[in-house]
C-alpha cells in the first residue's frame, strides 16, 4: 500500500531580515526593518519586519515613518529585490532536491505534495535540507489540502511544525475569529461580522445561500467552504504564469491636481502595458489603485470590450479610471495593474480568491 498523501507548506522564517542578516552577521537578534531605500524620511512602506521589530508592533505594509517611530533604535535597510530572488531560488532548488513536487508561491514560500507515513518526520527532513543549503530556517505546515496547509504554517512559525486536517480542523480553528483564515481580510470578516459570524465554526454552519447573496456566487460559495477547511489537494509544478502586470509608485509630495494625477496615471499604465508586451498576451481589464492622503486606500477596475494589444486602449482605460477619483482629496501613492488573457484560453478567466492581488 502506498503511503497517504500530504500537502506541506514550507514558509521561510522572516526572509528577508533572515537574508540581510546572512549579509551582516552583526545585525543578529537586534530590531532590523526593510523597506524602500532604507529611508524612514521618505514614503515608503515596511516590505518586512524581524522578530525582534514585531514585538514593537512593527509589520509589512506599515509607513515606514511610523515604524521608525515605533522603534527608534531599530536598523533600517533599503529593499534589495536581487539578493532576495538569488536566495529564493536556492531555496526552490533544495527543496526540488528532495524529489517532491514543488509549486512555487512567491519568494519565501512553496507547497510540496508528499506520500509519507510520518509527515512530521519529513517536514523536519525540508528543514534541515532548507537550512543546509541556504542557512535559513523554515516552519512547515501539514495539511490534506493547501488551505489546511497554508494555516497550520502559522501555528508552527518559528521554525516549528504543525499539523491540520480535517480530523482536527474544527477544534484548532472553529473558535478562532474569520480573520485568521487564509484569504479572509479585515474588509471581509466585517461583512461577515454583520451578519453575526464572527467565528470560523459560525462560518461554517452558515447557511450557503446568506453567504451566496452577501458575496456573489463564487466568493460566496468558496468562503463557505473555506469556514470548513475545505479546498484543492493538487500540488501543481507548472511554470507560474503571470495574470498580470503592475507598476506603483508612493510620492514623496502628494499629487494635488486632477492634472497631475492624470500624468502619472498615464505614466503608470504605459509602463505596465510594456510589461505585458514582453509577455506576447492581450490585456483584458485594467485597475487603479489610489491611496489618498493620509492613508485611506481604494481600487477601481474596469473591464475592456476586448482584449487588446495596443497602448493607447490601455492608457486610455486607466485615464477613464482616474477621472472618477476624488478632485478634492491629495494622492499620495498610484498603482495600474493590466491583466492579460491566459494562454490557449478563449476567454478571460477570473484570478483565485486567494492569488495575486495589485
Amino acid at each position: 500500500m502506498s503511503p497517504p498523501s500530504w500537502v506541506l507548506h514550507v514558509d521561510l522564517d522572516q526572509f528577508i531580515a533572515a537574508v540581510e542578516v546572512l549579509r551582516r552577521p552583526e545585525l543578529a537578534g537586534l530590531p532590523l526593518i526593510v523597506g524602500g531605500r532604507g529611508d524612514p524620511t521618505e514614503r515608503a512602506v515596511v516590505s518586512t519586519a524581524s522578530y525582534e521589530a514585531r514585538a514593537f508592533g512593527v509589520g509589512s505594509g506599515m509607513p515606514l515613518r511610523l515604524a521608525a517611530r515605533k522603534v527608534p533604535d531599530a536598523v533600517i535597510l533599503p529593499v534589495d529585490a536581487p539578493a532576495y530572488t538569488e536566495a529564493s531560488e536556492q531555496v526552490m532548488e533544495a527543496l526540488r532536491g528532495l524529489g517532491v513536487v514543488v509549486e512555487v508561491l512567491g519568494w519565501d514560500e512553496a507547497f510540496l505534495g508528499v506520500q509519507a507515513d510520518d509527515p512530521e518526520a519529513f517536514a523536519r527532513s525540508v528543514q534541515a535540507a532548507v537550512l543546509e543549503a541556504t542557512r535559513l530556517h523554515c516552519s512547515v505546515g501539514i495539511g490534506d489540502n493547501k488551505v489546511r496547509a497554508k494555516i497550520a504554517t502559522g501555528f508552527g512559525k518559528p521554525r516549528g511544525v504543525f499539523r491540520l486536517t480535517r480530523d482536527n480542523w474544527f477544534e484548532v480553528m472553529g473558535p478562532r475569529p474569520t480573520i485568521d483564515l487564509w484569504g479572509v481580510g479585515s474588509k471581509v470578516s466585517k461583512r461577515l461580522a454583520a451578519h453575526d459570524i464572527s467565528t470560523v465554526q459560525q462560518l461554517a454552519d452558515a447557511p450557503e445561500a446568506e453567504l451566496v447573496e452577501e458575496f456573489g456566487p463564487r466568493m460566496g460559495v468558496w468562503y463557505s467552504q473555506l469556514g470548513r477547511g475545505l479546498g484543492s489537494a493538487v500540488v501543481d509544478d507548472s511554470p507560474w504564469i503571470a495574470r498580470g502586470h503592475s507598476r506603483e509608485t508612493t510620492y514623496q509630495s502628494n499629487l494635488t491636481t486632477p492634472a497631475q494625477v492624470e500624468a502619472a496615471v498615464r505614466e503608470l499604465a504605459s509602463q505596465a502595458f510594456d510589461d505585458t508586451v514582453r509577455e506576447g498576451r492581450p490585456v483584458f481589464r485594467v485597475t487603479l489603485k489610489v491611496r489618498y492622503a493620509p492613508f485611506f486606500t481604494q481600487t477601481k477596475a474596469k473591464k475592456l470590450p476586448r482584449p487588446t494589444s495596443e497602448r493607447d486602449e490601455v492608457v486610455s482605460a486607466a485615464v477613464d479610471l482616474a477621472r472618477r477619483l476624488d478632485p478634492e482629496r491629495e494622492v499620495r501613492l498610484l498603482g495600474v495593474r493590466a491583466e492579460m488573457v491566459m494562454p490557449d484560453e478563449g476567454d478571460p478567466v477570473e484570478r483565485s480568491p486567494i492569488r495575486g492581488r495589485l
